[in-house]
């Protein structure tokens, strides 16, 4: 059986980043945009990150381009995006796809464990994924609902 630590994703800076090297943490992972109306969730997203991080968690970034093309630029504009407006440390990894033919091996994953309200398709920017100490994927979060608003639950799994 596969699970999150199977995979490798590709870092913005074009180095293949193992999922194992987070084994052990929880993780809260994202597909993310820089125009979209939930961007400023960034700045939520740093906050946990900077709060909760030294307790073994972390947020996992990845640019996704396919709602309302919203992630236009390549992997220097995300990275200088997200560094100048919203000063993000947290991984983040190179733009993918997460629905359809070509999307990642590991939304493909993430989805079959977790559906969503209206199926296993991600409809729409900074869906949020969250995965326990032991890899196992516990909850799927709508874009609506705010970084802030999940700390309980990330912090009961620390």
């Amino acid at each position: 059986m596969s699970g999150i630590y199977d995979f490798t994703a590709m870092s913005l800076a074009g180095e293949d980043m193992p999922l194992k090297r987070f084994e052990g943490q929880v993780l809260l992972i994202v597909n993310t945009a820089s125009a979209c109306g939930f961007t400023p969730q960034y700045r939520g997203l740093e906050a946990l990150q900077k709060e909760l991080g030294p307790r073994g968690f972390s947020v996992l970034g990845f640019p996704c381009n396919q709602f309302g093309k919203q992630e236009p630029g390549d992997a220097k504009a995300i990275e200088q995006f997200c560094d100048s407006n919203y000063a993000v440390t947290f991984p983040m990894f190179a733009k993918i796809e997460v629905n359809g033919d070509k999307a990642h091996p590991l939304f493909r994953y993430l989805k079959r464990e977790k559906s969503g309200l209206l199926g296993s398709s991600i409809k729409w920017n900074f869906t949020k994924f969250l995965i326990d100490r032991s890899g196992q994927v516990v909850a799927r979060h709508a874009p609506t609902t705010t970084p802030e608003s999940l700390r309980k639950e990330i912090e009961a799994l620390l």
